[in-house]
């Protein structure tokens, strides 16, 4: 199966691509993945609502541009439903039962445009929290990896 990671912005701190790339290598035996990053829109410090909409327009433009009509798509999202390692073993392996790549979509620091939630199949939260974009991309990363060994059996997971 082809995953893609779409990313809001970029990677900047060295420990962050280090983490990407470990994991990268690591998915390399179970899938082929590919990773995008979108250009991240600056935000004004008082933003206002139609600036807001409008930076999230540009950004879901950036991401959807991504999108094959076949790709299933997951949004990492605060109101998304949360699961547990085993349950994210499970819909994976749904997802390589599907047609289509498996795209992974992470927005900015405004979260991710309505076009692009509706075209998400499934919306998926870590937590209430609030995480740095660049730090949910290696926790993604890692909760695929552990899913895999989950289903493949292997004692990662403990």
């Amino acid at each position: 199966m082809k995953i893609k990671l779409i990313s809001v912005g970029k990677l900047k701190e060295k420990y962050w691509k280090a983490a990407v790339d470990e994991y990268q290598k690591r998915l390399g035996a179970y899938c082929k993945l590919e990773i995008l990053e979108c250009r991240e829109e600056k935000a004004p410090e008082n933003l206002t609502d139609h600036e807001r909409d409008q930076i999230l327009d540009r950004e879901g433009r950036g991401i959807l541009s991504h999108i094959k009509e076949t790709d299933q798509v997951v949004s990492l999202a605060i109101q998304g439903q949360e699961v547990d390692s085993p349950q994210l073993a499970k819909k994976l392996a749904q997802w390589e039962m599907e047609r289509g790549d498996l795209c992974l979509v992470i927005g900015g620091s405004l979260g991710l445009s309505q076009e692009v939630l509706d075209r998400s199949q499934w919306k998926w939260s870590f937590s209430p929290l609030t995480f740095p974009h660049q730090m949910v991309r290696v926790m993604v990363l890692e909760q695929v990896y552990r899913a895999y060994r989950i289903k493949e059996g292997h004692p990662y997971h403990k």
